[in-house]
């Protein structure tokens, strides 16, 4: 009898722990976005958390974790609790270029972090003052071989300074670089022609390029942005060159495969949703939706590409 109660027993409590695994999500998740509101990253993860508390059937709540570039934000998923219920939309900053720049290293992008779908590539635009006499990649690299020239961008080590200093290695050419604390007040000193160059996220500078207060010279992916179809690719002058920024998933490492694979699952559901595609695509974003497997891969590709750009512009901080 003894043994019968403990086989039932058992048998019971290996079915509650099979439903309980097939019950996952059965609580809220916190999807932190590692920078201040009102930014793209935090624009395309409000996008996403909302479509994906309809298909995980749980809400899935915003926490802004701003500071360090990102590197606050994915330190904090880094170290929690490894069950799915705290992700990070992680970017081109906190898992290619952080990791590389920063000497303090809080965390380590692939050991620390179970990758879930790579969901968006954004491009990058190339712009300048519509005073300054360039109407062309070419034009503006000859311009700069010629006469000192400077580029703002929105900080030391953000993807828009190293887009910047890939450019001048693949030109071969020096524009000095000016960093600003963020893009707002690097816009604002490129249109009142303080500095006549920018490399900008191209959400934020589309509305100055539409309005004409800003000349688009060439996107940085390597095909041109439906958005802006007549604005070359800066690769059809320099051919190679390609920078993006992108939004992708993380959990913490040792997170249950069950729990990677229902997020994922929601992840390309809500990237597949027409309404979300369209959103996506007023500021050129690209979607992907990849799997898990193809975002670990993309991870390692970017520390590769990025790592000579790092090390050759002498980019470091604190």
């Amino acid at each position: 009898m003894i043994t019968r109660r403990i086989l039932l027993g058992t048998a019971l409590a290996l079915s509650l722990a099979g439903t309980a695994a097939a019950e996952y999500p059965d609580r809220s998740i916190t999807l932190v976005i590692p920078f201040a509101a009102g930014g793209s990253t935090d624009v395309v993860g409000r996008i996403v958390a909302e479509r994906m508390s309809q298909e995980l059937g749980q809400q899935v709540v915003v926490q802004n974790v701003g500071g360090a570039g990102g590197s606050l934000g994915a330190q904090q998923v880094a170290q929690a609790e490894p069950d799915g219920y705290t992700i990070l939309m992680g970017t081109v900053a906190t898992h290619a270029l952080n990791p590389l720049i920063l000497k303090q290293k809080p965390y380590d992008p692939v050991a620390d972090f179970a990758p879930v779908s790579l969901l968006v590539l954004v491009p990058n635009v190339l712009a300048v003052n519509p005073e300054l006499p360039v109407n062309t990649v070419q034009e503006l690299i000859d311009l700069a071989k010629k006469e000192p020239l400077a580029y703002a961008s929105s900080g030391n080590g953000t993807p828009l300074h190293l887009s910047g200093e890939l450019f001048k290695a693949m030109a071969g050419v020096q524009i000095d670089h000016i960093p600003y604390k963020g893009s707002g007040p690097a816009l604002t000193d490129v249109l009142g022609n303080q500095v006549p160059i920018i490399f900008d996220n191209l959400p934020s500078a589309s509305g100055h390029i539409s309005s004409g207060k800003l000349r688009a010279l060439g996107v940085t992916t390597a095909q041109r942005a439906p958005s802006f179809p007549d604005v070359p690719a800066i690769s059809e002058t320099l051919p190679g060159y390609e920078t993006y920024s992108w939004n992708a998933l993380f959990a913490p490492a040792g997170t249950p495969p069950e729990a990677i694979e229902a997020l994922a699952a929601a992840a390309k559901a809500t990237m597949a949703d027409p309404a979300v595609a369209g959103r996506m695509a007023e500021f050129s974003a690209t979607i992907v939706a990849s799997t898990p497997a193809e975002l670990a891969e993309h991870v390692k590709a970017e520390m590769a590409k990025w790592e000579p750009v790092v090390r050759d512009a002498n980019v470091t901080m604190e």
